[in-house]
């Protein structure tokens, strides 16, 4: 396969952080996806401008506490350049300002730090499939251009499956998390549903993709934090 036709399936990311072993990591995380690839890092504002310049990436991965310039900022910089690359926002940032700020700039996403590498897994092949449906879309009308939205804001269905997947073990899983006493995790699911931990973490985790099941970290004295699962009221 020729470098040029490598490119052309691909989604090239630019990885923006000011922490340096923080942007290896999420580089590291980018490149566990197919078909995502990471073409460079910026660690300052200036320096994602410039990168964007030279690099020309489909989507980039914006922290918001640069040293030089707050992230929501590089922005329409770069829009003013005549970029149109997508933005994601990955950041600390839980102020309401700060989010509804970044929804006017029109980011793809925006994903709380800390997190794991499944949720960040998620927002990427969400992402590569609204991208998949805005470059093969044909626009007849009106209704063409409401399906093509839809896929932008609204979760798929929760009832619909990815294939391999059964419904009725996905009832088991739903019915485990809506009686639950709190979160469960995948193992606790597993005990309380019969199947695998391997299989209830697939369940969870399309629950969790679906906008169904909200997911938090717990961290413990040692180790990566366990995943934790609740069901949306």
């Amino acid at each position: 396969m020729t470098e040029a036709s490598d490119k052309a399936g691909a989604i090239d990311v630019l990885v923006v952080d000011d922490d340096f072993m923080v942007a290896r990591v999420h580089r590291a995380f980018v490149e566990r996806v197919e078909p995502f690839r990471v073409v460079g890092t910026a660690h300052t504002g200036e320096q994602a401008v410039e990168a964007v310049d030279e690099l020309r990436p489909d989507l980039v991965l914006l922290d918001l506490y640069l040293p030089d310039l707050f992230g929501l900022d590089v922005i329409p910089r770069l829009r003013a350049a005549g970029h149109d690359c997508d933005v994601m926002v990955i950041s600390a940032a839980t102020e309401a300002d700060t989010v509804r700020g970044a929804v006017r700039r029109g980011v793809v996403d925006y994903l709380l730090k800390p997190f794991d590498f499944e949720d960040l897994r998620l927002r990427l092949e969400r992402y590569a499939a609204q991208r998949g449906r805005l470059l093969t879309a044909v626009v007849r009308g009106q209704a063409d251009v409401d399906r093509v939205l839809a896929g932008a804001f609204v979760p798929a269905p929760a009832h619909t499956l990815p294939k391999g997947m059964s419904v009725e073990t996905a009832e088991l899983v739903e019915r485990a998390l809506r009686e639950a006493d709190g979160t469960l995790s995948a193992t606790e699911c597993a005990a309380l549903t019969g199947v695998s931990r391997v299989s209830a973490r697939r369940y969870l985790e399309h629950f969790h993709a679906t906008g169904s099941a909200e997911v938090s970290l717990r961290y413990g004295t040692t180790g990566r934090p366990e995943r934790r699962y609740g069901w949306r009221a």
